[in-house]
């Protein structure tokens, strides 16, 4: 290899490096903002109350919420999702960040989903039926 064949291979691997810090660097914010709904599948509902948000999740047949408050630390937090013919699956305690994420296989079934963040809350009707 001639000089010039070393300069552009080693012009390469830079660029191939910085592209790579770029990316690096980029990643944890995709993934924070994933961790905190931890739910997988696509968003299909937010159902936003008065002292947080629920979101709401579809993927292969399975439906996950989580409750998300406004002000992190307001108390007890609640997230419910129920599939049309079995009970719910709960998740209440005092947390910071969010309640859930709660799981419920509901195949084409409807689901009700409830949450609360200290003293608002939330309960849907059946959907996504």
């Amino acid at each position: 290899m001639d000089g010039g064949a070393i300069r552009r291979w080693a012009a390469l691997g830079t660029a191939a490096l910085s592209l790579s810090g770029v990316f690096a660097l980029a990643a944890p914010g995709t993934a924070q903002a994933a961790a905190v709904g931890r739910c997988a599948g696509r968003e299909v509902r937010t159902l936003p109350f008065l002292t947080g948000t629920v979101h709401l999740y579809r993927s292969n047949g399975f439906v996950c919420a989580t409750t998300v408050p406004k002000k992190p630390g307001s108390g007890i937090l609640l997230v419910s999702v129920q599939a049309r013919g079995n009970r719910p699956v709960t998740d209440r305690g005092h947390y910071k960040h969010h309640a859930g994420p709660v799981t419920v296989h509901a195949g084409h079934r409807c689901v009700r989903v409830r949450g609360a963040a200290g003293r608002g809350a939330v309960a849907s009707g059946w959907i996504l039926c």
